[in-house]
């Protein structure tokens, strides 16, 4: 790559590093810099969708978990927390901002008379199910600059170090 005309912005601190410090390896620095841009650039785009939606990331969150739970819809609260590595009192509020928009509903868990289970309203299904299709029509976008088989390698790559953050220790 030629140094006087950068591909993008990673490139432009990588060469300022290498007239300032050359000694120094900055080949990490590029690759997580580079994700760390991509995810700016990535949740930008995203929380659009969202907001298309008159929904934010944390609300989006709780619906598609409850969507993607399959039939009748609904959770406990506990098995909402373990998906979402969230405080419980962080998820009251999630919950608590859906119901005033009739979307997700508290119903009396039916096996124990003392538990809740939280359920999507016929209203927060659709619209659950059209802020998806959204969503995943926007990501597909949001790849489309890599060919399939790049899209596939990357993915590969990325489940291989994300693997390595995610493994027991």
């Amino acid at each position: 790559m030629d140094e006087a005309d950068p591909k993008d912005s990673v490139d432009r601190l990588l060469a300022q590093w290498a007239s300032e410090r050359p000694d120094l390896d900055v080949a990490a620095m590029a690759l997580i810099g580079r994700l760390n841009r991509l995810h700016s650039h990535m949740s930008r785009e995203i929380e659009a969708v969202h907001l298309a939606h008159g929904l934010n990331h944390s609300t989006f969150d709780v619906l598609m978990t409850l969507r993607r739970a399959g039939p009748p819809y609904r959770l406990s609260p506990s098995e909402l927390l373990a998906t979402m590595m969230v405080t419980s009192g962080t998820m009251t509020n999630r919950i608590d901002q859906l119901e005033k928009l009739a979307l997700v509903e508290r119903a009396p868990h039916p096996e124990d008379g003392r538990s809740l289970l939280i359920a999507l309203t016929d209203k927060g299904f659709d619209l659950a199910d059209r802020a998806v299709t959204a969503h995943a029509a926007n990501l597909d976008r949001l790849v489309a600059a890599l060919s399939p088989q790049e899209q596939r390698a990357f993915d590969a790559l990325l489940k291989t170090f994300l693997g390595a953050f995610e493994a027991p220790r």
